[in-house]
This record gives structure tokens, sequence and C-alpha cells, in this order.
């Protein structure tokens, strides 16, 4: 277990003082490949998988988890041992990466600690540091272009500061801070706050839920976490081994995961019927299916961002690539200057009929716009994602009952389509809230505020532009999905999503949606080629969110005709 330890600048060690001055301030734990660089001398398992810059400590009691450690000179640190950094005697600035230590078995006096060079203290401990990993959170985009989001390195700072470390989830949400201050609040209330499930049973119900998807980073990470919130260890062992209340959720699970249309009334009497076995309360089912749509819709968050496994799990032989591991060189993105150019012109075209939609005041019937509606889900038919079906690893198949029951397109050909759910009829705003905030409170709160921010989020830039209202793109992105999933909305004209979704993004939005675990790099790079990968996480938070809200209304919709 390595750890990150910072010298306070309110304590600075004076020339010659000795060890009894010397005082540490820990401000994070965490797993061997997370530990930073010092500056010039790469001490990480993944190299600069985190250089953040920090804040100047001139409050240090106002963090969490930063108690002070001292030490007497006769004391050896049993814990904690700090390297000298290699190119600097002075205490570090705000601007400048900090210090590492190293938690080990070994013992040093602190009279020797402040001149052990990291080489020289690793070679004496007796470390063997693995090979480095690929660096960044994603195979997709480099991370020198997360870190020169300003906004992103204070999030990640923050969040370094109150939690002791950087998932690579947040790290990629930090593109966004808006949206990731958001997205934590919520999922801190799914997974740790009171309610009627234990929090072991919610660690292993999203398990469940991800392993439908393949997502073997949030299968390895919330496995550890069952474990810490003290969940029986003989239930990772598979499905089977868990109590049968759960065992029952299956079908549920697999519904939400890849065709919600199709839950009904039915299924949530199956569950919580008092004659029912192993009965779930209504609240307690509630609170599942928000757990499992939420682990869905992650799942494709990670997939679509191409995130790569944290340090500690890529030890982990049973565990496959979160994201291919196709080339994805700027190459692949533009080959030649030709290509360039195209996809210049590509952004050129794109906002010239966004302009257009937002100018055109044409009014169309209702029948015009249903047939608007179906012509575009028929032709999302057209958009093909490759599905070829292969087993499932033991890593997952353990936790998936009926492996072969995938998404299906609502309305597939030659078969009779199930009625569309009409937004006026049944919509998050009008229904949806209103039921959760009856059974769920400060759930509902939550996700409609993080459901909101996300539709609005815009810095009013698009690719090389700048002072571009891009409401009518995100609003074609958001019933696009809606509309794959069955959803139609009477007051919007779905030509609009034909105009502004060139096939590339509806190839790319549909497999993410639906196929997750298919999606490939060079799906990734095929849309868009102009835009800044901030742009492309955007999307990637629209399509998260979208078919969240999807899955969750047709699932409160079918509690909503039971209870009635």
């Amino acid at each position: 277990m390595f750890h990150v330890i910072i010298r306070s600048p309110s304590h600075p060690v004076a020339a010659g003082a000795g060890s009894s001055d010397l005082r540490y301030r820990r401000v994070a734990s965490c797993c061997a490949g997370e530990v930073m660089q010092e500056s010039g001398a790469v001490c990480s398992r993944t190299p600069r998988l985190l250089p953040v810059q920090f804040p100047a400590f001139q409050k240090p009691d106002s963090y969490r988890h930063n108690e002070v450690i001292e030490h007497k000179p006769s004391e050896t640190l049993h814990h904690y041992y700090c390297v000298k950094p290699a190119t600097s005697g002075h205490l570090y600035s705000s601007d400048e990466v900090l210090c590492v230590c190293v938690r080990l078995t070994v013992k040093f006096t602190v009279d020797a600690l402040p001149e052990l060079s990291f080489e020289v203290f690793v070679k004496e401990a007796g470390v063997d540091l693995p090979q480095a990993l690929p660096s960044g959170p994603s195979a997709f985009i480099p991370i020198e272009e997360i870190l020169e989001e300003g906004a992103a390195q204070e999030v990640m700072s923050g969040a370094l500061l109150s939690e002791g470390r950087v998932n690579h989830i947040n790290m990629m949400m930090g593109l966004h801070p808006t949206y990731l201050n958001c997205f934590l609040r919520t999922q801190n209330a799914l997974l740790q706050l009171d309610g009627p499930l234990p929090l072991s049973w919610r660690h292993f119900i999203i398990i469940l839920a991800s392993a439908r998807h393949q997502c073997s980073y949030l299968v390895q990470h919330h496995s550890t976490a069952f474990l810490l919130a003290g969940g029986d260890e003989s239930w990772l062992r598979g499905l089977h081994c868990a109590p049968p209340k759960i065992q029952h959720l299956q079908t549920l699970n697999k519904l939400l995961a890849h065709r919600p249309w199709i839950i009904t009334q039915e299924h949530i009497q199956e569950l919580v019927c008092p004659g029912a076995e192993a009965r779930w309360s209504l609240a307690e089912l509630i609170q599942a299916i928000v757990l499992m749509s939420h682990a869905h819709s992650l799942a494709s968050f990670v997939w679509g961002c191409g995130i790569l496994p944290e340090p500690e799990q890529s030890g982990d032989q049973s565990l496959q690539l979160c994201s291919p591991t196709e080339s994805c060189s700027p190459r692949d993105k533009a080959r030649n200057h030709q290509e360039w150019s195209e996809a210049v012109n590509e952004v050129k075209l794109l906002m010239e009929r966004m302009m257009m939609v937002q100018q055109q005041g044409e009014e169309f019937t209702q029948e015009e716009m249903v047939t608007r509606f179906e012509r575009e889900r028929t032709e999302s038919l057209l958009e093909h994602a490759d599905v070829q079906r292969s087993v499932l690893p033991d890593c997952f198949s353990r936790f998936v009952v009926d492996a072969d029951f995938t998404y299906q397109d609502f309305s597939p050909r030659g078969v009779q389509a199930p009625p569309t759910m009409r937004a006026q009829d049944y919509s998050w705003e009008d229904h949806g809230f209103s039921l959760m905030n009856r059974l769920y409170g400060e759930m509902a709160q939550l996700l409609d505020e993080k459901f909101q921010v996300v539709c609005a989020l815009t810095y009013h830039t698009m690719a090389m532009h700048s002072h571009v209202d891009t409401s009518t793109l995100r609003k074609a992105i958001w019933n696009y999905i809606h509309c794959i999933y069955g959803i139609r909305y009477d007051d919007y004209n779905y030509g609009e999503v034909n105009q502004l979704l060139e096939r590339g993004l509806k190839v790319y939005v549909k497999t993410v949606a639906c196929h997750p675990e298919k999606t490939t790099p060079r799906m990734y790079f095929s849309f868009w080629r102009q835009f800044r990968h901030s742009e492309k996480v955007h999307v990637n938070l629209l399509l998260m969110e979208a078919r969240m809200q999807a899955a969750l209304l047709y699932a409160l919709r079918a509690i909503t005709r039971y209870m009635t």
C-alpha cells in the first residue's frame, strides 16, 4: 500500500533542524498504481496517472483525513516513510507535485528518512515495482488532454483531499465539474446513506447489474466495496450463493438492462405481493431499481469513454480490460490532411444545420410528427451494431442468468412493435418524479437535479467555435436515445435528429446505449473528428442519463399500474 504525504507549509522544517521537528500531513492513501510522481522523478506504477495541482494549505484543518503525524527522534516509522525529492530541497508550492511515501513492513529511523532518495529507499526496502501500465484513465483520451482542463484539475484535487483518491470515472467526469458534483452526491446517497437495503446488498445488486454488460471495472470495484461493507464472501462465488430474495431480482435486472419496455405490473407483483416468497417492500424495490439502472447506465459510460481498469484491478488476470485494446492513435482520427479538411467542413456543415433548425418556424400536424418519429425509429434499426455473441467469462457468468437475453430493437423488422410510450402519457417531470418522491424522496430530488444539470450543461462552444447555442444538438441526442427505447415526444420534430446527428454518431450512441460491451475505438474516433474529447465525454453523459431515465420510466410506470 502506497501513501501520499506532504510536509505542511504551516510547519516548515528549518535548515539543520532535528528530526523531532519533522511533521507530516497525510492527505491520501491509495494503492500502488495511484502513487503520484515526485517532481523530476517518476515513482508511479502508472506514470503521470495523477499529476494534479494542489491548492495552498493555508487552512489544513479544513480537510478531512488530514491528521498531523508527529514523531520523536527515537521513534521508527512503522507505517509511513517520506521520500525526499530528488530534484528539489525546498517545500513544494501549490503548483508542484507533492512528495511521496511508501507503506512497507520494513522500518527506518526518522533521522535517516530525509536523506533517502526514492531510488535508494526502494532499493533498500526491497520493493519490486510492477511494470508501468498505460497512462491515464482512458484508452481513448490522452491523459495530457484531461489535465489541460483547469476545472478538471481543481475537481480532482478536491476529490483526492476529501476521499483519498480519484478514480478513473471521476477523472473523466471531472471534465464537467458541475455534472460530477451532482453525480457524486447522488451516488453517495445511493450507496452510503440510510435506506431500506443494507449497504452490502446495494453493492451486490450493482455487481449483478454490471455483469450483464460485462463491465469488469464495476464488478471488481463493487466486489471490493461489498466485502468492506461486511458482505458474505461466499456470495461472490455466484448468484446461487446469494439469498433467494436477491436471486428473484434477476428477471427485472435483465429487463432493465436490455428491454425495459417489456416490464409490466406483473413483474412488480411477483416481487412485492404479500404471498410472494422472500417478499420485497416497495421501498426496497424502488431502491434496487435505481441501483440497477444506475449500474447499467454507468457501464455504458465506462465502455463509451474507454475507461481503463484501476491499478489495483489490473493485477487480476480474471478481468478483461474494460475497454477494447485496438489502436487509437491520432492517425486513426485523421490519417491525412484531406481527412482533416473534411472534418473541419463537417463542423461547418453541422453549425449551418443547427442554425437552420433554430430558425425554422414551420409547424407540423400531429400525424406528421408521429410519422417522423416512426421513420426515425425504423431508420435506427439500420444502425447495426456488431452483436456477435461470445461465451461470458466466469467472472461475469456466475452473476448472470439467461445470458442470451440481450438488447433487441424496440421495433424489430417483421414483428409487431410494442406500444410506444408517449412522454405526454408518462413522463419523468409529471409522473415518475412524483411517484419516486413518495417512495424514495431524497433520491427523487437528486436524480431530478442530475437530469436537469446534464440537459442544460453547455459551454457555448463546439469544436473550434465559441458563442454557439448547442441546445438543439443536445436535445437531438437525448431524444434519439429515448427514441431507441421507444419513448416519443409529441411536440418534437424527429426530422431534426437526421439533420443534426451524422451516421457515425448514431452508430456510436446506439452501441453504447444498447450494447456497450461492443464499443470500439474506431466507433469513438469515427464521429466528430474535430471535436474535443471533453465534448465526446459530454455526449456520454447525455447518453448515460437519457438511458437511465428511460429505464426508470418503464419501471415506475409498471409500479404505478400495480398500485392503482
